[in-house]
Parts: C-alpha cells; structure tokens; sequence
C-alpha cells in the first residue's frame, strides 16, 4: 500500500459513515459541480461522484492522483471526474457550485480565505478541519478563541460547527481530533474594502487582551498609518488640483455652451466631503499621527475596548471613523 505523508497532511478519511454524513450535509444536487480538495485515494470522491453532474478533484500529490485514476478507471463515473495536479493555494480556483473536502490541516487558514474572496459566489463549503481550528471559525465576541480568523471569517460568511469526528476515523489517525464546518459566503458580500478591514482587525487583535488605545500606541503602527494618512492626502491635492482646474476652464467655456448653465461655481457644494476639504490644507509641520489616532478612538468610543470583545458592527463604526479622517490600513 502506499505510504501516506502525514508531514503533508495526508490523514485518509476511512469511515464509510462520516463520509456518508458529510455527503448529506453537503445537499448536493445532481447538476453541482464540486470542487474537493486533497481527495486522496479517492473515498470521498467516489460517493460524490454517484451523485453529481462533476467532481474537480485538486491534489498534489502524484502517486494519489495514480490511485485515484485506478479507482474509476474503466467505471461510468469516470468521464465525470476531472483532476487537477499541483497546489491548490497558487492555482486559480475553477468555476465550482461547492467545495467538499477532507482538508490537509496546514493550509486551512489560507484556503478559507481563497475561498471566501473567489468570484462567482458558490453556495457552500462543508470543510474537515482541525478541531481548535474549527472552533476558532466560529468563535464569539468574548470567548477564549476568539481571534482574527473568526471575525475575518463571519464578515464574509455564515459559518457553523455540524459535527465532531475522532482520530481513529482516519488511516493514518492525526494526533489531534477534527470537525467538519459549513461555511456559506454572504451574498452580495458587505460593502467593505476587506484589505483595509484587514488592515485595522490586524492590529486590533496582534495583542486582543490590550486596550485598542495601547495596541495603536505601537511605533511600527504609527509609522504605517502616518505613510499612509501622507499618501493619501497627497493623492487627495492632487485630484483636488485637477478639479479646481477643471472648473475654471468649464468657467471660461460657459457662455458658449448652451446646455451648461454654470453661473456661479461654489467649491463646497461641488464636494461637501470632510476629506476634499482637508486635501486642500497642507499637513502642518507639528502633525503628529498618534494623536490623530488618539483623538478618533476617543471620539468614536472605543479607546478602552479590546478587540476580544468586539463584533462586526463595532470594527465598521472604527475603520469608518478612522478613513473619515483620513486614516488608512491599506
């Protein structure tokens, strides 16, 4: 038999009734095409073959993907099976309407995240992780686990714990136990850049215990959104610059252009924004970014929370209050 590399991740999933119950919280329907991802000797694969329109099967490993090809050689579910060979995280994922898969446990976090920022949408994910992995996804606003992945996590999607599966359901068994989550992308997903939200929740949770008035007291902190707040206020000037340009030359062409009536331009009311404001004045000499950063904390309530216990609503109200003055994560 082949020796299975568990330095990769490769724990097959040997009990026919754990792949039985993860098929049937899957709901797959006949037209789905699925994307399983580390399908090793193909256990997983065959009973969703039998019930799907296709299966694209990712793995890296070349002798898996020989045993795989063995199994349904010669057999009516071959024709709907397509292997992909290599790495999951550097490939780009095909069109699929859910992902089914006995995950190796080491790229967890990264495809999670690859997964969720895929276009189009899919339906679902059912997923086998690492148990703590598992219970971090799902991790409430004051739990032990609570960290940057759930909050990441629960912007993006639904996700639920559905069941609990030992060790010794797996040949070779791992040394910890697993879980299997569904994970449902939020569809339209929220109006939110996600790397500048990334940008904040990541400084928030580098020390979640801290007050976020001491976690954004941090000198390499400071020196990123002082960059940051820099370049903005310079690409800020100039479009300014080119606005106020633009205005005057449609000034001066006004009387000839008979379906424009300017009479009177008011730059205010041209662009009632704070920051058009602000990226006319220069950034005074004695500027100093921790006290910007300060002074939005304080104003919109959260100098002395700490990130464990914040939820979703909480970290929009703070990116809003900060990109309003200008400050930035990304």
């Amino acid at each position: 038999g082949i020796l299975f590399n568990t330095g990769a991740g490769q724990h097959i999933l040997k009990n026919p009734l754990v792949v039985n119950s993860i098929i049937d919280k899957a709901a797959l329907r006949r037209t789905d095409v699925i994307l399983e991802v580390g399908p090793g000797t193909g256990n997983l694969t065959v009973k969703m073959l039998e019930k799907v329109k296709k299966v694209i099967a990712c793995e890296i490993d070349p002798r898996l993907v020989g045993e795989l090809q063995k199994r349904v050689q010669g057999t009516c579910l071959a024709n709907k099976l397509e292997i992909k060979v290599g790495d999951i995280l550097k490939t780009d994922l095909p069109f699929f309407d859910a992902c089914v898969a006995n995950l190796p446990y080491q790229i967890s976090s990264p495809f999670v995240f690859k997964l969720l920022l895929h276009r189009p949408f899919f339906r679902c994910a059912i997923l086998m992780f690492q148990r703590e992995f598992a219970l971090r996804l799902v991790a409430k606003p004051g739990s032990k686990l609570y960290c940057r992945l759930s909050i990441n996590t629960q912007l993006l999607a639904r996700v639920d714990h559905l069941m609990k599966v030992g060790k010794n359901n797996f040949r070779p068994p791992p040394k910890v136990e697993s879980s299997v989550v569904r994970i449902e992308p939020k569809n339209p997903p929220p109006p939110i850049n996600f790397q500048e939200w990334d940008g904040l929740v990541r400084i928030a949770f580098v020390r979640k215990n801290k007050t976020l008035s001491a976690a954004f007291k941090s000198s390499a902190v400071e020196q990123l959104l002082d960059h940051n707040y820099r370049i903005h206020c310079s690409l800020h000037n100039t479009v300014s610059s080119f606005l106020i340009c633009y205005i005057l030359f449609l000034c001066t062409v006004t009387y000839t252009l008979t379906f424009i009536r300017v009479k009177k331009i008011n730059i205010e009311k041209l662009n009632t924004s704070r920051v058009f404001q602000k990226s006319l004045e220069e950034i005074p000499e004695n500027f100093k970014i921790a006290e910007k950063i300060q002074t939005v904390l304080k104003d919109t309530g959260y100098s002395e929370k700490r990130a464990r216990s914040m939820d979703i609503d909480d970290f929009i109200r703070l990116l809003h209050g900060f990109n309003s003055e200008g400050i930035h994560f990304s």
